[in-house]
């Protein structure tokens, strides 16, 4: 396909609608209604006579993108990556990949990480949220996955090969997701991430549940909920700078053919601002892929 986007709220939308109507073929990856749809009424968007409410906003939009024959598939993107002979990208989900020439991050901007004390004050030292970044740093050595999902398991395969020892924590949850038998889950209540000095430095040295058990491990891996924008943008090593993705003045990141809008992209978390990106991703995105056929 020529543009995948991901995200189906006013970002996603707004840049499937501008890039449809530019001649390119479109799809939108999306898990279902996001932010949005959570609004009990907008009533400060241009061409509202009278307040609507996030979730008719958001299905007026998908229907006009339908109407458009712009497509539409629903899964959670866990992956984002270069396709095997570096002319695109592949976006993995859990049961399929999808294979395009541009895509658009307009997922929103979620970081999940629990309230455990010293996971903040560890970050970079031990605690990453990047497997496919990081994984490599951790040959030999046994980590931890923080999460019970889809995309906490995609991180532990991706460090599988590397670590000695892949261990899921789900923090007091259920996993969600059907965990194959060589991860050795962890369903206890956490209480702490532990440190020590070494060399001067201080790194992970484990994590303590609730009942005072200390697990050693080396590294922390934070895989909650979904992926969002953000996430997917470390994994093929996009700029972010303070969580959000950085991006030029046509939503661009620094790794050709990806772009990003709306809340994603930091800035005034409005509908109309996601709109207006979107638009400016979706129109870059079209002009990119006349460019690279």
């Amino acid at each position: 396909m020529d543009i995948l986007i991901i995200g189906s709220g006013p970002a996603g939308i707004s840049a499937a609608l501008y890039a449809k109507r530019a001649g390119a073929e479109v799809t939108v990856l999306s898990r279902g209604s996001g932010a949005l749809a959570k609004a009990e009424k907008i009533e400060n968007y241009y061409g509202l006579a009278e307040p609507v409410s996030g979730a008719e906003l958001e299905q007026n939009g998908i229907a006009g993108a339908k109407r458009l024959g712009v497509q539409f598939a629903e899964g959670e993107a866990v992956g984002l990556a270069l396709n095997d002979d570096f002319t695109g990208l592949r976006v993995q989900t859990p049961v399929q990949a999808f294979e395009a020439k541009a895509v658009i991050l307009a997922a929103g901007s979620t970081r999940l990480a629990p309230n455990i004390p010293g996971l903040k004050a560890l970050e970079g030292k031990g605690v990453s949220y990047c497997a496919i970044c990081d994984a490599f740093f951790y040959r030999k050595k046994t980590v931890a996955v923080l999460g019970e999902g889809e995309y906490a398991l995609h991180e532990a395969e991706i460090l599988q090969p590397h670590a000695s020892k892949v261990l899921l924590f789900t923090n007091g949850k259920e996993p969600t997701a059907a965990v194959p038998e060589a991860f050795e889950v962890h369903t206890e209540k956490l209480a702490a991430v532990e440190s020590e000095t070494v060399n001067g430095m201080e790194c992970v040295s484990g994590l303590r549940s609730e009942d005072g058990t200390v697990t050693p491990v080396q590294g922390v891996f934070v895989a909650l909920g979904a992926a969002g924008s953000v996430d997917l943008a470390r994994k093929i090593g996009a700029g972010v700078d303070n969580n959000r993705i950085v991006v030029d003045e046509q939503m661009a990141t620094n790794v050709p053919g990806l772009y990003a809008a709306g809340d994603c992209a930091g800035g005034l978390l409005q509908v109309v601002k996601a709109a207006y990106e979107g638009a400016l991703a979706g129109l870059a995105a079209a002009k990119y892929v006349r460019q690279n056929p």
